[in-house]
Formats: structure tokens, C-alpha cells, sequence
């Protein structure tokens, strides 16, 4: 088990790496809507090619964002169900949809969207659009997005299952890795709990 969770560790890393990476993409659609709209404004002047990578970038937020997403457990979750069960209930929960739902749903979106891009790369396809710009880097983003949420999967699977063989530490439990949601809901658990051992 020690080489997988040294695997994991290194998956950790590079989704940590490209999770930080994607942060400054939302501060350039950011820069770039603003630039856009004061140049329209002051100047009645636009371009089109500023207005798509402007969807581009929040592509990539998305796409390259969601295995830092789902390495922090900020992803959605049915905290109401999950709360109720054991810490191994809620790590088998965990093995059985990585495996059986996040892993088959990332080869259908690698295995769609790259020969979508190969299409466009090969084709050298360009927006309809006056003065727009290429389009296979925004389809690149499909596969190398998938890719990277699958690889975080492989590092997830391992930890869930360190835990249940007695190998690992419960990250379920952690308190980096709880979703602000459970973490709300805790706190107010913790409160309702305070206030009926005051009233005794």
C-alpha cells in the first residue's frame, strides 16, 4: 500500500498545482470582461476574439478545476445521507462511485472529446466569427479535464481504501477536506447539542 499513497501523494500535488494554476485563469475572465466592456463603453469598440477567450478561460476554470475540486471534497454531496452513516459506510460510498460511476463517466468524456479535438486541431478550425480565434484549445480542455478528474479518482480510491484496510487515515474526516456544507451542518449539530445539555 505504501507505493499507491506515495502515488497519491503525487496526484495530490499536480491537482493542487493545476487546482492553483486555475485560479488565475477566473482573474484573467475577469481582467479581460472588464477591459472588454470599457473599451466598448468609451471607445464603441469590440472584439470577438476578446469576447470568446473570455469563455475559454471559464472553460478552463471548470474543466481543470474540478480534480483540485474534487481533492478538497468541495464537490457536491448529500451531506443529510452521508452524516448519518459510519465513517467506513461513507468510504465504501465513495469506493463504489468512483468505480462504478466517476471512472466510466471520464473515459465516455476522454474518449468523445479527443477525437473532437484532433478533428478541429487537424482541420485548423476557427470560430464563425469575425476575428475570432481557433477552437481545438477550448476542445482540448474536454480530455485533458476529464483526464485529470480521472486521475484524482485513482488518487481518491486509494485513500478510501488505505482507510478501510487499516492503512490510512480517514480523509473523509479531515477538516481540510470537508465541504463547508458538512462543516456548517456540524457547527449547528454542536450548537443544538450545547443548548439541550444547558436546559437540563
Amino acid at each position: 500500500m505504501t507505493p499507491l499513497l506515495s502515488l497519491s501523494r503525487l496526484i495530490d500535488k499536480v491537482s493542487t498545482l493545476v487546482g492553483k494554476l486555475t485560479m488565475w485563469l477566473i482573474l484573467a475572465t475577469t481582467l479581460i470582461s472588464a477591459g472588454n466592456a470599457l473599451v466598448r463603453k468609451f471607445f464603441n469598440s469590440s472584439s470577438n476574439g476578446l469576447l470568446e477567450i473570455q469563455w475559454y478561460l471559464f472553460a478552463g476554470v471548470f474543466m481543470l478545476g474540478a480534480s483540485y475540486g474534487f481533492l478538497k471534497n468541495s464537490h457536491v454531496r448529500i451531506d443529510f445521507i452521508s452524516s448519518k452513516l459510519s465513517d467506513r459506510g461513507r468510504n465504501w460510498v465513495d469506493v463504489v462511485g468512483i468505480v462504478a460511476v466517476l471512472f466510466p463517466f471520464c473515459i465516455i468524456g476522454i474518449s468523445l472529446g479527443w477525437p473532437f479535438f484532433m478533428q478541429a486541431f487537424t482541420s485548423g478550425e476557427m470560430s464563425q466569427n469575425a476575428g475570432g480565434l481557433i477552437r481545438w484549445p477550448a476542445y482540448l480542455l474536454i480530455p485533458v479535464g476529464f483526464a485529470l478528474l480521472m486521475l484524482q479518482g485513482v488518487s481518491e480510491l486509494i485513500k478510501r481504501l488505505a482507510f478501510l484496510t487499516g492503512n490510512g487515515p480517514d480523509v473523509l474526516n479531515s477538516e481540510d477536506t470537508k465541504s463547508d456544507e458538512q462543516k456548517h451542518l456540524e457547527a449547528l449539530e454542536a450548537q443544538a447539542a450545547a443548548q439541550l445539555g444547558g436546559t437540563k
